[in-house]
């Protein structure tokens, strides 16, 4: 077996001024060439023994749980995915059938798959998540699943029929993974249990390929197991997975994260600061990246923003919004942030490949000539320069001025098109015409109170996003309102319950691999608008409904998901968007995942894109098979 080395802290690391070492858990018993420790970005997990994941009740999702364990119809690759295509027919047959006009859905499912508990797969698991979650409003799907299905049955043991209170051709999209899904339960389980919402779920049954092993009492880390019949599970088709042992541990903040992964405890990190994914590239011959040079990153199709509640008073005006935003200097964010690595979007869709050329591109004659109207001017707020001004700075840094692109097509893929110019103007001229006052140097109120912004922030979960959330907030600071950064290690939770007024965080999700918008945009209608007090269902963070934003997603309802109406309503959607600014777009989500090849090879990479690396994507699944040791 081989032995376990200890975290050091070398001369080489002497940057970081850290003292300490790691203390070995109980995981480190396993035999190492055998076992895949992952980063997992959730922490320390509040309540570790809740593994069901159909409540929020303080479990971890991305322990392992969702992307080894669960299973669902359908997904979708963020990038190429296996077997040549991004769709992927998981628990499902066959695609999707509906029929002429989208209010009947028909779900052919695959034979011979099997609960780890040795129990057979069928419609009536699928039938029984459904109306389940409909009996159960506590539940995370409840809503999405209250809201269309009229009625669901299985006509026979391999075959679920849907009727939808409404047209819906996307309506599969919530049994098609992305990041997650509806996960289908185990009815066999389930319905011996009193209370579903109350149920811990403890000891999992597993549809996946692995089972749980053990887990850390305090939350630190949780262990799964290859099944021993791994061959009767949706993931075999592709192939056996490599890791017998696959642990996701809480490595504490960046600058430990890199010192475990030099060290060889840590086979991939989830995300790092851009300087500690600078130091393992300049220390170690074993990291590799998704891009092998800078910007080193991954950019998933997630689109960070400044999120507002719009329940707050204070955030219910556009011109609020526009107001804030014509506050910020975005270079400076950029810079202070992704140390300019990042992609900027001032439009509300990540700039992802596929995005740039359906949507970026053609926009951009649109938002050259974009006016907000200040109540005094119209003014022209977008300037298409910015990504070249980002390029040109960073030409001027010595260590990596030969790989900045010269193309202005390439400094657009990878710097962004433009953003908003800071106007502080305009920006007063919006406040005042909401009926804010600037007095002795501080903005008040509409009835008279001080202007006060806490802009909520992950803190070290996710130092880029705090980092760029503090400047923001003292860029709003300077201008005369009461604002700063709050770091908090429940942001998430206070999108949920609304506890917030305005946040760093994202609710623009896409497919990635796929221009439909649908993903997201079905969950901003306003049927899902959850009233003050109430826990928000995801991914309408920001709490905004407008009946125009409503017949748009009532239209993509009504066409097929491959017809080009779909890109042209979507179109719609970023019009609406730039205008109401219910969300302060800023860039692509880069994320710095890195992966050591000491034990494990075959991870994902520009050279080999059959999945996102980002290790808490369900899609990461596919990792698992590709996966093979690297030692003897």
């Amino acid at each position: 077996m081989q032995k376990w080395k200890k975290l050091a802290f070398g001369v080489a690391l002497a940057t970081f001024g850290l003292v300490g070492a790691a203390t070995a858990q109980e995981y480190t018993t396993l035999p190492r060439k055998e076992t895949l420790i992952v980063e997992n970005p959730e922490g320390t997990i509040k309540n570790p023994g809740w593994f069901n994941i159909w409540v929020n009740g303080g479990g971890g999702v991305s322990t392992g749980l969702q992307q080894l364990t669960m299973d669902t119809l359908w997904y979708i690759d963020p990038e190429q995915g296996l077997g040549g295509s991004a769709w992927d027919n998981s628990l499902a047959a066959d695609k999707p059938q509906y029929n002429d006009d989208f209010t009947q859905m028909t779900v052919k499912l695959r034979k011979g798959l099997y609960w780890s508990d040795g129990v057979e797969f069928t419609a009536d698991d699928v039938v029984y998540t459904v109306k389940t979650q409909i009996d159960h409003p506590g539940m995370n799907w409840s809503a999405a699943f209250s809201v269309q299905v009229a009625s669901v049955e299985a006509t026979d043991p391999y075959t679920v029929v849907f009727k939808l209170k409404k047209p819906n051709s996307r309506f599969h999209a919530i049994f098609t993974v992305r990041w997650n899904g509806a996960w289908i339960m185990p009815k066999h389980v389930f319905e011996k249990v009193a209370d579903p919402v109350r149920y811990d779920f403890a000891n999992p049954v597993s549809l996946g390929a692995y089972k749980l092993k053990t887990f850390d009492p305090q939350g630190k880390w949780y262990t799964w197991e290859k099944r021993d019949d791994w061959q009767r599970t949706s993931l075999a088709r592709l192939g056996e997975p490599g890791p017998k042992y696959v642990t996701y541990v809480d490595p504490g903040p960046p600058d430990k994260r890199t010192i475990a992964q030099l060290e060889h405890n840590l086979d991939i990190i989830h995300d790092n600061t851009p300087e500690g994914m600078f130091t393992l590239k300049d220390k170690s011959k074993t990291v590799e990246s998704w891009f092998p040079g800078f910007p080193f990153a991954h950019p998933d199709p997630t689109l960070p923003a400044v999120i507002f509640n719009t329940q707050d008073p204070l955030f219910s005006n556009a011109d609020v919004r526009w107001a804030l935003a014509l506050l910020i200097d975005i270079k400076a964010v950029d810079m202070a942030s992704y140390r300019g690595t990042a992609t900027l979007s001032a439009l509300g869709v990540p700039p992802t490949a596929i995005a740039m050329k359906d949507y970026q591109a053609p926009l951009q004659d649109w938002l050259k000539d974009f006016e907000v109207d200040t109540g005094k001017r119209k003014i022209k707020p977008y300037d298409p320069t910015i990504g070249q001004q980002v390029a040109d700075m960073l030409r001027k840094q010595p260590k990596y001025k030969d790989q900045i692109p010269t193309d202005p097509a390439a400094i657009s893929t990878a710097f962004g098109y433009g953003w908003w110019k800071p106007d502080p103007q305009a920006a007063t001229e919006l406040l005042e015409k909401a009926g804010f006052k600037k007095v002795g140097g501080k903005w008040m109120t509409p009835d008279g109170q001080p202007f006060k912004i806490r802009l909520t922030v992950e803190g070290d979960t996710r130092s880029v996003f705090t980092r760029a959330g503090t400047l923001i907030a003292q860029q709003w600071a300077a201008f005369g309102i009461d604002s700063k950064a709050a770091p908090s290690s429940a942001v998430w939770q206070g999108l949920a319950t609304g506890d917030f007024q305005c946040a760093i965080a994202w609710s623009v999700e896409t497919w990635g691999g796929d221009p439909d918008l649908s993903f997201f945009l079905e969950s901003w209608h306003s049927d899902f608008v959850a009233k003050k007090g109430e826990n928000q269902s995801a991914r309408n963070w920001q709490r905004w409904s407008n009946p125009e934003l409503d017949k748009i997603i009532e239209s993509i309802r009504r066409v097929s998901a491959d017809d080009p109406k779909g890109i042209e309503l979507g179109k719609d959607y970023l019009k609406l968007v730039a205008r109401e600014m219910p969300t302060i777009p800023l860039m692509s989500y880069n994320v710095f995942t890195s992966m050591d090849t000491t034990y494990w090879k075959g991870y994902p990479t520009i050279a080999d894109p059959y999945t996102d690396p980002v290790p808490n994507w369900a899609n990461s699944r596919l990792m698992m098979v590709k996966l093979k040791p690297a030692q003897p």
